[in-house]
């Protein structure tokens, strides 16, 4: 992957976060392996963040767009309540095939619900209130994704936004997805309704909460 900082500083801070679990551990291999793409796995200083955010927020209903093999799902149940539930969009069959085999093997795997379909017609169908959201999906659709999310979110909860820096191009846009980054960027920093921080995390984190 593309470091947006000193790798050497990259991987100063990896090697300083608290470590995923063994399961954890064996899924990134195991996609590294087997799995096309295997960069869109968030890895440690995302899935850490997201499973600490987790833990402290306690969400009882969470949604992912974008799940890939599973590593941030997992994360992100490992923070929540015993009884709270994870709805994980995905359009790949074989990623969800892939991550169900460690859902199946993960203490924290009954809290994932996966839905097979474009997350868009998925979150026509759904019915709020969410408490935390993590958005990782195509990035064409972030706007699209930020604009139903919100709707859907409690005051006080939690939406995450994955890949915002878009390794640095939303600095100087040039295409359509970058242009779309940047204006999704943009309404959620001037959103009165909403506080953020935007964390300069691996490819960039926009840590957003709902105020009213």
């Amino acid at each position: 992957m593309e470091y947006l900082v000193n790798e050497a500083v990259e991987d100063y801070a990896f090697l300083n976060t608290s470590e995923e679990p063994a399961l954890l551990k064996e899924l990134i291999d195991a996609t590294n392996q087997n799995m096309g793409w295997p960069q869109k796995l968030s890895g440690r200083l995302v899935g850490r963040t997201l499973k600490m955010l987790s833990a402290i927020h306690q969400p009882n209903r969470a949604l992912e767009i974008g799940m890939f093999t599973g590593y941030s799902a997992l994360s992100i149940a490992e923070g929540m309540p015993e009884d709270g539930k994870l709805i994980c969009c995905e359009t790949n069959p074989r990623a969800i095939e892939f991550a169900q085999t460690f859902y199946d093997r993960s203490e924290h795997g009954h809290k994932i619900d996966v839905i097979f379909g474009r997350a868009l017609d998925t979150l026509a169908t759904l019915e709020g209130p969410l408490d935390f959201t993590f958005i990782d999906a195509d990035k064409r659709n972030y706007l699209n994704y930020w604009l139903a999310v919100k709707e859907l979110t409690r005051p006080g909860g939690l939406i995450i936004l994955d890949n915002v820096l878009w390794s640095g191009k939303v600095v100087q846009p040039e295409s359509e997805i970058d242009d779309t980054l940047v204006e999704t960027n943009r309404i959620i920093a001037a959103d009165p309704d909403f506080e953020n921080v935007f964390l300069t995390v691996r490819d960039g984190l926009n840590v957003v909460r709902k105020l009213r």
